[in-house]
């Protein structure tokens, strides 16, 4: 009824693995890693992303605040365009305090540099809501905030930060360099 199992059927057991198999595992194991490899080189430009630098940063005192100004420059390296959904500016004292800065219009900064020459010539468009970043280009874009402090400790800072937000909720994050 029930067959019986021999056990000198299985004469390989206990012995051990020939050199043959070690080498079909390693050829299996190569040949899946390069196949995830090509598949993860394939979808890099999927991959939505904004690298860039700050290149100016300029100040202008008002009455107990500091306007600061911020020139920049974004490169997407990726194949979908970035579309804007708003910038904000943080500043670092010197004493190590985050100060969130209130982001100043576009059409305030057009007045700005209208009637302050001390601010010297306008470099870039602001930056505006909706504006893209086409795919695998790079733009020089300007952004203002209003900090609630005097020039002297605006100039004295640690940072500027300066955070991107894409419509789809990707972020970057811009550091100035001291």
């Amino acid at each position: 009824m029930f067959a019986r199992v021999d056990d000198r059927n299985y004469a390989d057991r206990g012995q051990p693995v020939s050199k043959q198999f070690w080498g079909f595992l390693i050829a299996g194991v190569a040949i899946v890693g390069a196949a995830i490899g090509f598949l993860l080189l394939g979808t890099k430009g999927n991959h939505l992303e904004v690298l860039g630098d700050i290149l100016k940063v300029r100040t202008l005192p008002m009455s107990n605040a500091t306007i600061v100004i911020v020139d920049f420059r974004v490169r997407n390296p990726s194949d979908i365009p970035f579309v804007m959904k708003g910038a904000t500016l943080t500043l670092e004292t010197a004493k190590g305090e985050i100060l969130d800065g209130t982001t100043v219009a576009k059409s305030d900064v057009e007045t700005l540099f209208e009637y302050n020459k001390i601010l010297g010539p306008k470099f870039n468009d602001v930056l505006g809501i909706k504006d893209r970043i086409p795919p695998r280009q790079k733009i020089d874009r300007m952004v203002s905030a209003r900090f609630e402090i005097p020039e002297a400790q605006a100039e004295e800072r640690k940072a500027i930060h300066l955070h991107l937000e894409e419509i789809d909720g990707v972020t970057a994050d811009l550091v100035e360099k001291k």
